[in-house]
């Protein structure tokens, strides 16, 4: 059983080990008109607005494969189960998870691999592979989960041809715990790749770098992964030939059948071979490279704050070139320029929120401030302030669920 999550004076913590005691650990919450921070094992407890509540659920001890048919590419766990357990066993199979899932554990100073699939799940947690393999609610068959009116409520199936719920799974995945308390998840699984190649392409900046990555990614060789590093960001990596590239480094990477792997390959490097100078990585140095990419451990650096920035992959340069001339920021792209990691100086009092929704706003997109200390992130919005229509409409679907507001209050925002 997992260690027991520090709990800070004054508050209870229940650490119901049976979906029954979860229910009812909720019922008695709502008896009581008392506020239910619901954690697995806590980390991303840094992750949105602190919640102010006298009674922690921990579902850590909900935990276990309860279901594997790895013939059938299925797997259902409790919430409270880690990934690195899940992965372990889907490694005896040669599957994975798809998503991807990041360990952003030591984002928030906690240990690496105690990540939950309830926590994954319930952040909507994907990693590089996003650009091919979708996010984690893509991969999300079956959900059971205690709302926040007491109720066990059972969606989905255990089967991928299966699409019953569909629709609440996706709405309960990526909802920080303020609609339901996750119990058990069904997921579908997948292969492993056989081989895992990434080639680089060494000193392409700005438009040449997202050239490099449009090249690639709307080529028919299949690439599950693309990012662009500045040399100050490569020079952190572990792989060797990317620290030691002594310019930025933009990764591509290819993934699958041995020699499948060796043609997309080669035809990639005749593809780009116009960009820079390249070299290529084999399965671990790739393996190593993209957990840092998912992790943005290339980027944490003390207690600056960070941000994770969405825009069209055009507009990925243009944002990044703004929030580096007026924060100070250093940029890590991915997705194929999609997606822009931002570390800001912690000197900022507003983490550089007024500039960062100002450098977004033209070309559209949301950013999440991943990490920032107490007094940041309870004065400015963590999340993407939604639009008025949107933010009424999540209102509802929240009186659905949880009219007493008993569940993650404020995790997400200011409550109505």
């Amino acid at each position: 059983m997992p260690a027991p999550l520090p709990v800070p004076p004054m508050t209870a913590a229940l650490r119901p080990d049976t979906e029954d005691a979860v229910v009812a650990a909720v019922a008695d919450a709502l008896a009581d008109d008392a506020v239910l921070e619901i954690v697995g094992r806590g980390t991303k407890r840094g992750l949105g607005h602190a919640v102010r509540a006298r009674r922690v659920l921990d579902l850590s001890a909900l935990s276990g494969i309860v279901l594997y048919e790895p013939e059938e590419l299925v797997l259902s766990a409790r919430a409270g189960t880690t990934l690195s357990d899940i992965q372990a066993a889907l490694a005896e199979r040669n599957q994975a998870l798809a998503f991807e899932p990041p360990d952003w554990g030591p984002l928030y100073g906690g240990p690496a691999r105690a990540g939950t699939l309830g926590g994954a799940v319930a952040a909507n947690l994907s990693g590089p592979a996003r650009i091919r393999s979708g996010a984690a609610r893509d991969h999300v068959l079956g959900l059971r989960a205690v709302t926040g009116r007491g109720e066990l409520v059972k969606t989905g199936g255990r089967v991928v041809k299966n699409v019953t719920g569909y629709d609440l799974c996706k709405l309960l995945t990526g909802s920080m715990g303020t609609l339901a308390a996750l119990t058990e998840i069904t997921v579908k699984v997948l292969p492993a790749p056989e081989k895992i190649r990434t080639l680089l392409v060494l000193g392409a900046d700005g438009a040449m770098a997202l050239a490099a990555m449009e090249t690639a990614l709307q080529s028919p060789h299949d690439v599950s992964g693309a990012a662009h590093l500045p040399a100050y960001a490569a020079a952190r990596s572990a792989v060797s030939y990317v620290s030691g590239a002594g310019a930025s480094v933009t990764a591509l990477r290819v993934e699958g059948p041995a020699p499948s792997v060796e043609a997309r390959c080669l035809a990639l490097k005749t593809l780009l071979a116009g960009f820079g100078p390249l070299e290529e990585l084999h399965f671990r140095n790739s393996r190593t490279l993209w957990a840092e990419i998912g992790s943005a451990s290339l980027l944490v650096r003390g207690g600056d704050p960070l941000w994770r920035i969405s825009v069209p992959p055009t507009a990925g340069p243009r944002v990044g070139a703004v929030l580096a001339r007026t924060l100070g920021a250093e940029i890590v792209a991915d997705w194929g320029g999609g997606l822009l990691w931002a570390r800001v100086p912690a000197a900022l009092e507003d983490a550089g929120h007024a500039s960062v929704r100002a450098a977004i706003a033209r070309p559209g997109g949301h950013a999440t401030l991943v990490r920032a200390n107490d007094a940041v992130r309870a004065s400015v919005p963590v999340f993407q302030p939604p639009a008025p229509g949107i933010a009424r409409l999540n209102a509802r679907i929240r009186d659905g669920f949880d009219p007493k507001r008993i569940l993650n209050p404020g995790r997400m925002g200011a409550e109505p």
